[in-house]
């Protein structure tokens, strides 16, 4: 059976792993400037202060952009074609990669609301995911 690559946790990168996998999407706000960067650095990169704070973000957001995989690039991704990979504006600013969910890649559109939800693919990683936004009443 093969399985399916999973992000590679440095001491740089532990802190944002450790809240995904408490179901929580944090990133780095600078102290310095107030910029929220992502993805996770050291530095600053509007500023280059290296003091950040860690802080929690909404999870929703809008698709920027999309690709719909029809072959897999890795095989382990063969019993998931097709899949989507996006681009989420959030909210609070970032823009992130990650896998859209629970639509047909025909509806996509750019624009669509999105919420973030965690697969838990392990007892030491959960992935942040995106599926369409529940309708507001």
């Amino acid at each position: 059976m093969t399985t399916k690559p999973l992000p590679i946790i440095t001491d740089d990168n532990r802190e944002y792993w450790d809240y995904c996998q408490k179901h929580e999407l944090r990133m780095q706000r600078c102290r310095d400037c107030g910029h929220l960067r992502f993805p996770v650095s050291f530095l600053c990169p509007k500023c280059h202060s290296t003091a950040a704070d860690w802080e929690r973000l909404s999870g929703r957001g809008k698709v920027y952009s999309y690709v719909v995989y029809r072959m897999p690039y890795h095989p382990a991704y063969q019993d998931d074609i097709p899949y989507v990979v996006a681009f989420i504006d959030l909210a609070e600013g970032p823009r992130m990669e990650s896998n859209l969910t629970g639509i047909a890649p025909e509806d996509i559109k750019v624009g669509l609301p999105v919420e973030l939800y965690f697969d838990d693919v392990n007892e030491g990683i959960s992935l942040p995911k995106f599926r369409p936004a529940a309708k507001e009443a």
